[in-house]
């Protein structure tokens, strides 16, 4: 049994040779660096990515369907990829102790948005404010968001 796991290492070990690509990637392809962010700084910007992303996230998965090959469509997922980093750059820039906040609140408690709700209502409020033409919407949602309700039953908590 000893022997096996020794084995299944180096077996391990080999396969991860096998699938990276030591080589460059064409040069009519274009450069763009990652985000360079974890999970939960997506998560935390999500609502907002998905809007501002939207053209070029659909265009993505337009050319996904048309082509199964990864390389057919390495130009419009690098698009998606720089409109992501300019909007978390943006972020930032505006909001960045909220969102700071609110994704390290998301770190700490399982990325539950509900456990952060009390981080998550300021920066809503300074991304609607400082970052033009932005809105929280869910796709699907017959009714307004909950932020934009006038009768409400519950009010947020202070704090």
């Amino acid at each position: 049994m000893g022997q096996d796991h020794k084995f299944r290492g180096n077996q391990y070990n080999s396969l991860y040779s096998d699938v990276v690509e030591p080589n460059p990637l064409p040069s009519n392809i274009l450069k763009v660096t990652e985000l360079g962010v974890t999970s939960a700084p997506l998560k935390s910007a999500s609502f907002f990515l998905a809007p501002y992303c939207k053209d070029y996230t659909e265009d993505f998965m337009l050319c996904k369907a048309e082509n199964q090959d990864p390389a057919y469509c390495l130009a419009e997922g690098r698009r998606v990829t720089r409109c992501a980093t300019d909007f978390i750059n943006k972020m930032r820039e505006n909001c960045a102790q909220l969102y700071e906040a609110h994704w390290q609140c998301l770190e700490r408690n399982n990325q539950d948005f509900y456990a952060c709700r009390n981080r998550e209502r300021p920066l809503n409020a300074c991304v609607f404010e400082k970052i033009d033409g932005l809105k929280k919407e869910l796709p699907g949602a017959t009714l307004p968001p909950v932020h934009e309700r006038t009768n409400v039953y519950f009010k947020p908590s202070e704090g």
